[in-house]
């Protein structure tokens, strides 16, 4: 009977990668700060009272009227303002908290003057002067490299597994590392994705409001000058709302774009270090 010969699966060691300990306590606390806040800012600082003519009553949503300059102007766009500008601040926090991951997660130097640093030292057989590299990277090329490498190293001494497997068992191990690294990168992004539809939708609607006012006050005033006055200063005041709206938007896309083109850059780097590890056992270890 023929000899069968082991599948390229068969006794392929378990990945030592460990799963990262990592708080996302942020994501729902952030969010509800920054609405807070964003209300301080419309209620107090735009509504602060002396900065209107007529003085309303009321603590939460005083009704202000002939504001003396811009800013108290911002406050007479309505209830939703403070709800923009909470989105405002959710784009500057997640924005900073991204660029301080994304900039950790790039490492020292350039990515691709690390894989052929990596490729010169496998190409000597200098898997430890490879590790040392790593070590100086310390990003998440470098991790998910030094994982590997880890793995490499084994398999140079291991006897119980041909060719074809021990290269199963070292891209193996890029991958589990690769699948840890990729969700902290992207962690968080869908907060400045989604406010750049959303911002403009909810703006939309405090505009919408705000001209509903504008012409019940135009009905009211019986349709004369006094009318058509008020009913241009309501749309000016029911405009702050787009113009928010439309800022926030375009803000949070720009910020959107440039850390996805980031990860876009580390993906592309983890994927050419998983390629050059598994070539390089691969013709020098046969």
């Amino acid at each position: 009977m023929a000899e069968i010969k082991p599948t390229a699966t068969a006794s392929v060691k378990a990945t030592s990668v460990q799963p990262k300990k990592s708080s996302n306590a942020i994501s729902w606390i952030a969010p509800i700060i920054c609405l807070i806040a964003g209300y301080g800012i419309w209620r107090f600082i735009f509504g602060n009272p002396d900065g209107f003519d007529v003085k309303g009553t009321g603590w939460f949503w005083p009704k202000h009227d002939k504001p003396k300059g811009a800013l108290n102007g911002i406050y007479m766009g309505g209830i939703i303002v403070p709800i923009l500008v909470g989105m405002f601040l959710m784009v500057v926090v997640f924005s900073i908290e991204r660029y301080l991951t994304i900039r950790r997660a790039l490492g020292n130097g350039s990515i691709s003057d690390f894989i052929r640093k990596i490729q010169y030292h496998l190409a000597n057989r200098n898997v430890d002067a490879a590790l040392s590299e790593c070590d100086k990277q310390r990003g998440s090329v470098g991790n998910v490299m030094k994982a590997g490498l880890r793995r490499y190293k084994e398999m140079i001494n291991e006897g119980g597994l041909n060719t074809e497997q021990k290269v199963i068992s070292i891209q193996k191990e890029v991958e589990e590392a690769t699948a840890l690294e990729l969700p902290m990168l992207q962690k968080n992004l869908v907060f400045l994705s989604t406010i750049t539809s959303v911002g403009t939708l909810i703006a939309l609607l405090g505009t919408v409001m705000g001209m509903i006012r504008s012409f019940s006050a135009l009905g009211d005033e019986g349709g004369g000058g006094a009318g058509a006055s008020a009913l241009a200063i309501g749309i000016s005041e029911a405009l702050y709302n787009t113009a928010l709206g439309i800022g926030t938007s375009a803000i949070a896309l720009v910020m959107y774009n440039i850390f996805t083109t980031k990860i876009d850059s580390i993906t592309y780097g983890i994927d050419e270090s998983g390629f050059t590890l598994t070539q390089s056992f691969a013709s020098l270890y046969k």
